[in-house]
C-alpha cells in the first residue's frame, strides 16, 4: 500500500498538551516540515520560552535551549553569535514577546541580530489564566478586563508586526494565520522565506500567525476559528511588512 501521509521528521513522537483547537499544533508542524524540506534540522537551534509553548523543545526533533521568560531573543542572539553557522530562531507567545520581552524583541531586530523569531498572537496570556496581553482587541474580555478591554484605562492593542518592521535592522516581517488550507500553505512559505532570509544573513526575521486559544476564549473551536477572522484581522491585518521584495528565486535580493 503506497503511503500518502506520514509524521514529520522535524518533530518527536510526544502528543502535544495543547488544548482541542488551539492552533499551536500546526505551527509546530509546518516550522518541522520546513527544517526537514530545507535540509536544515541537524542545524537549527530552537529557544524555548515561558508560556504555553514552554516545552516545545519536547516536540521539535532539533536542539533546543529553554529560556526565562522574555528572554529568547537574547539568548537566540548569544547562540548564533557563537555559533554562526546555526539556524536559530525563537518561538513565543504574545505575553512573553510583547510584554515581558518588549526590549529583547526591539533591540534584537534593531540590531539586526541574524535570527528569527516565530511569534504566535492569541491575543491573551493562554497558560496563566486569561489575563489580558498586549494583543488583547479593544472590548475583549479576559480574566484582568472582565468588561472588556478599555482604552482609556488599559490602553491599545500593540500591532507587533508593524512596530518591528520600521526598524532598519529587520530585514523580513510577515503576520499570518491558520484559518485555511490556503493561508496554512501561506504561513509554511513565511516560514520558510524567514529561515532562507537567515540563512542568507540579511538580519532579524519575524513571522506573526494569529492563533486562536478557545478555552481562554470560552469559545468552541470552530466558533474561536470565527472569531479570529471576524474580530482579529480587522486589527491585524495579515500581509508582509518587511521584506517583500526580496526574491530568492533570481538569486539576489532587490534593494
Amino acid at each position: 500500500m503506497a503511503i500518502v501521509f506520514q509524521p514529520t521528521e522535524g518533530l518527536t513522537d510526544k502528543p502535544f498538551h495543547y488544548c482541542p483547537g488551539c492552533n499551536h499544533g500546526i505551527i509546530h508542524r509546518i516550522i518541522a516540515e520546513s527544517m526537514v524540506e530545507m535540509g536544515i534540522l541537524e542545524d537549527t537551534v530552537s529557544v524555548a520560552s515561558v508560556g504555553c509553548t514552554y516545552n516545545s523543545y519536547d516536540y521539535f526533533s532539533c536542539d533546543a535551549v529553554q529560556a526565562a521568560h522574555g528572554r529568547a531573543p537574547a539568548v537566540a542572539t548569544g547562540i548564533k553569535r557563537t555559533l554562526k553557522d546555526k539556524i536559530v530562531f525563537t518561538y513565543q507567545g504574545d505575553g512573553d514577546l510583547a510584554s515581558i520581552g518588549t526590549a529583547e524583541i526591539i533591540h534584537a531586530a534593531a540590531r539586526g541580530e541574524k535570527i528569527t523569531a516565530f511569534f504566535v498572537n492569541n491575543a491573551v496570556y493562554g497558560m496563566t489564566s486569561g489575563q489580558m496581553a498586549p494583543t488583547t482587541l479593544l472590548g475583549q474580555v479576559t480574566t484582568t478586563s472582565p468588561f472588556g478591554r478599555d482604552a482609556s484605562y488599559q490602553g491599545y492593542p500593540i500591532n507587533v508586526s508593524e512596530l518591528i518592521a520600521q526598524l532598519t535592522g529587520a530585514a523580513y516581517v510577515e503576520r499570518v494565520c491558520l484559518t485555511d488550507f490556503k493561508n496554512i500553505q501561506n504561513a509554511k512559505k513565511a516560514v520558510q522565506k524567514a529561515f532562507r532570509v537567515q540563512q542568507e544573513g540579511l538580519g532579524f526575521s519575524m513571522v506573526e500567525f494569529l492563533s486562536t486559544c478557545p478555552t481562554n476564549w470560552g469559545k468552541e473551536p470552530v466558533e474561536a476559528m470565527e472569531w479570529l477572522k471576524e474580530k482579529m484581522i480587522p486589527q491585524y491585518p495579515l500581509g508582509c511588512f518587511k521584506g517583500a521584495d526580496i526574491d530568492f528565486s533570481k538569486k539576489e535580493v532587490q534593494a
